[in-house]
């Protein structure tokens, strides 16, 4: 899965996190209440005590990224999670001929680099900025801390790794078992589900993936997902509309149906 940026290079002194006294939210220019939103909002930090916000807020920090930068690089120590307060961010891991698979689109509100700070082992993928985005950064140490004083958390902690594994069985499945034009239907409905909007036609996904994008995110070739993707549109089951795309009802029903199957 891939969103069209390049693989980037990262020398070792740009992979490496900021110095906490650069994030500080007050010289970053971020409002504290919008960074409790933050906080409050994510699901990883559903239904907290309001004590609980009060302190992740305290011990926060704010990243600025730019547009096609790395948040963290593959094999590099992590030594610090991440919470999206606006923009996105990409997870992807390159092959050795620079072919790019995404494992999963990042949005405001969602978590990352949360692993390495349990097993202390190297990142396992590059995290990339796909539009302007600005972070929460939280350290393994001020994570532990809260912890500690607020255990809700780490059964949060829990149940997220647990959707996530779930959510990797379901894709090692459809690899194994689903032919490309099953894995390009399972994910464009999954796009509409995760950020479409309802229209009179269906969910309409507003950036509308390229068909290299797609590609990647199911691990097939641009050739073969551009014919799939127009014989979808001619059946009526998907509808382009300049950048956004139109996911039909029926198109989900049949998602439905061959899960289900």
């Amino acid at each position: 899965m891939t969103l069209g940026i390049a693989r980037p290079v990262i020398a070792p002194a740009t992979a490496a996190p900021t110095p906490a006294r650069a994030l500080d939210p007050r010289i970053a220019g971020e409002d504290p209440a919008r960074i409790r939103a933050t906080i409050a909002r994510a699901p990883l930090f559903a239904a907290l005590p309001i004590t609980a916000i009060e302190d992740l807020t305290s011990r926060v920090s704010v990243r600025k990224v730019a547009v096609g930068s790395a948040v963290v690089a593959q094999d590099e120590p992590g030594d610090a999670m991440f919470v999206i307060m606006s923009g996105r961010v990409k997870v992807v891991i390159f092959g050795e001929s620079g072919r790019e698979v995404t494992l999963s689109l990042l949005r405001s509100g969602d978590s990352f680099g949360e692993m390495s700070l349990f097993d202390q082992a190297p990142r396992s993928a590059h995290c990339l900025a796909i539009e302007p985005t600005t972070l929460l950064v939280l350290s393994r140490e001020d994570l532990l801390r809260h912890m500690q004083a607020h255990p809700r958390t780490a059964m949060n902690l829990l149940g997220e790794m647990a959707r996530r594994l779930r959510r990797a069985d379901e894709t090692i499945a459809q690899l194994a078992l689903c032919d490309v034009n099953e894995r390009l239907i399972y994910r464009l409905v999954g796009l509409a589900r995760e950020e479409g909007a309802s229209g009179p036609d269906g969910l309409v996904v507003r950036r509308r993936p390229t068909q290299q994008e797609l590609a990647n995110m199911i691990g097939s070739c641009r050739e073969t997902i551009s014919r799939a993707f127009n014989q979808l549109a001619r059946d009526g089951l998907i509808i382009p509309r300049g950048r956004s795309l139109v996911v039909t009802p029926a198109l989900i029903e049949r998602a439905e149906k061959k899960k289900a199957a």
